[in-house]
């Protein structure tokens, strides 16, 4: 690199190529020897590998075998200094220079950290970088990625990052009771001393920074990457459990600005890496009747490459390609959200029930409200049974069912739909809410309730679901103590979607205040920063969700005519 340091890179080419070849370049933190192994090629790879590629994989500064300090989600530094992007730029120039047989072109791809990476690489690009894939990449691990989501933190991909980055090791976290586990430790600083990750530089930086500061902001790619100089395909899946916003923020961001048709989005039903694996045909109960990983390999991801390091194809390619649950159909438009989708309102009104009307969802008296009672002792868990963290990968398609026996939450049906209902774009969730206590987790889940008949009896599936911490509703820069039993209003953003609500089908929205052990507890009262909370701070509390006139709790969807 431009300063000296040194790093490590694994390289795989063809035994036998007819002529030079371009590079396909994946930059890691995870180890670039594992990641690339001698003898055969990671399904992701084995579709591109038909058109004849270099594959090279490197540890990024500081990890594995290479020199330097290693800094998570390092940002961008001041001029003369050292980034992921001028660590990108000295690699492709180092490669196209000394490594045989290469065509002097070079792709960057790479998924969740590695995906970020790959955005990297795409700002002050070098010269001979003509394609970059940025697939889950963590866009934003403030707002809506890996660490929090709109304030409120994930424990536990937390404990087990910090472990991970900073120790090469795995948490000191019981294998088969980590809700019972997290339960017992009962504030964050208990759990980070008994799973031993207090002391690293990462968990420290986790407590130390719980709003959206500069910390969180000069990382965040939606903010700094916003113009695209190279061709760029973002990937994401619609049910991601780790990097959901990112793919979404990156693209409307970096679309804003893209009057030369460089960048290019493609959604999935997948969650986390599903499509670089070797299976992904069904969502929940839904079958795909496809193969949806393998169609996108071949016929998306290839043909991107192919074109801009080879030069085989037409060149075109539709600015979103996304994949419409309930019709489970891919659709290429050339517009994300579509110009013909237009924002409905559908409210949370009396009784439990959901409606599109808005005057008769809403009470002119001021006692219209849903309540339940959150009691930190005793959250509501995002799995059912699975305690050991298995079922982690799938788990925004668990059937919400096992959650139906609780009472701290509260549900509102509508009617069984006499048509489609299609969302196509954004889901947001503007609650009208109060609580007894002076802070609040507000969790809402956009739900697809099946028949009682067939297969899916009566299966939940989570369309759409996110949190918001609700200490953050002046805004996420700085926390400020909710007023008690006052009535304030609450924009929880649950992103994008393209989803049919098919007829006979009902739709459903769950309201909750802990999603555990997945997010910490909230206290419940207002404490400056939750990580020094103690014990004797946590406390029950009455929510109440709100339906009247002055205060009409709903959602707003983008749906096709």
């Amino acid at each position: 690199m431009r300063d000296g340091t040194r790093l490590f890179a694994v390289t795989l080419t063809p035994r036998h190529a007819s002529g030079p070849l371009p590079i396909l370049l994946e930059r890691t933190p995870f180890g670039a020897q594992q990641e690339l192994p001698n003898s055969d090629l990671p399904p992701m790879y084995r579709e591109l590998a038909a058109d004849g590629y270099i594959f090279v994989v490197q540890d990024i500064r500081g990890r594995y075998r290479s020199g330097g300090t290693f800094v998570v989600n390092r940002p961008l530094a001041d001029s003369g200094g050292v980034d992921e992007s001028t660590d990108a730029y000295d690699t492709i120039d180092w490669l196209i220079h000394h490594l045989p047989d290469n065509n002097g072109k070079v792709g960057v791809l790479g998924s969740s950290y590695r995906g970020w990476l790959a955005a990297m690489a795409g700002i002050h690009p070098h010269p001979a970088l003509k394609a970059i894939s940025p697939q889950a990449p963590t866009g934003d691990t403030w707002l809506g990625d890996d660490f929090y989501h709109q304030g409120a933190f994930r424990e536990t991909q937390g404990v087990a990052f910090a472990a991970y980055v900073d120790g090469n090791r795995n948490p000191s976290v019981p294998d088969n009771d980590q809700y019972d586990f997290y339960l017992h430790q009962q504030t964050l600083t208990a759990i980070a001393k008994a799973s031993g990750v207090g002391a690293l530089p990462f968990w420290q930086a986790l407590a130390a920074h719980p709003t959206d500061d500069e910390y969180w902001q000069s990382r965040a790619l939606q903010r700094i990457d916003t113009i695209a100089s190279v061709p760029t395909l973002i990937v994401g899946g619609w049910w991601d459990p780790e990097d959901i916003f990112g793919p979404q923020a990156l693209y409307q961001g970096m679309s804003k600005h893209d009057a030369s048709g460089l960048v290019h989005i493609v959604l999935g039903p997948w969650w986390h890496n599903a499509w670089l694996g070797p299976r992904a045909d069904s969502v929940g109960p839904m079958a795909l009747d496809s193969n949806t990983a393998t169609w996108f390999r071949a016929a998306v991801q290839r043909p991107w490459f192919a074109w801009y390091l080879h030069g085989i194809g037409d060149g075109h390619f539709a600015a979103a390609t996304l994949f419409e649950s309930g019709a489970n159909r891919w659709r290429a438009l050339e517009q994300w959200p579509p110009a013909e989708a237009k924002d409905r309102n559908i409210y949370l009104s009396a009784n439990g029930v959901l409606r599109f009307d808005s005057a008769a969802a809403t009470r002119s008296d001021d006692s219209g409200y849903l309540s339940y009672r959150s009691d930190p002792a005793s959250p509501v868990p995002y799995l059912p049974h699975d305690r050991d963290g298995s079922g982690w990968q799938k788990w925004l398609m668990q059937d919400q069912q096992f959650l139906g026996a609780r009472r701290d939450l509260a549900t509102w049906t509508s009617a069984p739909l006499e048509h489609d209902v299609v969302i196509a774009g954004n889901v947001t969730a503007h609650l009208f809410a109060s609580t007894s206590g002076t802070d609040a987790d507000w969790v809402v889940k956009l739900i697809d309730l099946f028949p009682d008949s067939g297969n899916a009896r009566g299966y939940r599936l989570m369309v759409n679901a996110d949190i918001v911490r609700g200490r953050y509703w002046k805004g996420f820069d700085h926390a400020v103590a909710i007023p008690s039993n006052r009535i304030i209003p609450f924009d929880v953003d649950l992103h994008q979607q393209y989803y049919r609500f098919v007829t006979g089908h009902r739709m459903m929205v769950e309201v909750q205040s802990s999603w555990f052990p997945l997010y910490d507890r909230n206290p419940q009262q207002f404490i400056d920063n939750i990580f020094d909370a103690r014990p004797s701070d946590f406390q029950s509390a009455e929510q109440r969700i709100w339906h009247t006139r002055a205060a009409p709790s709903h959602l707003t969807l983008q749906l096709l005519p």
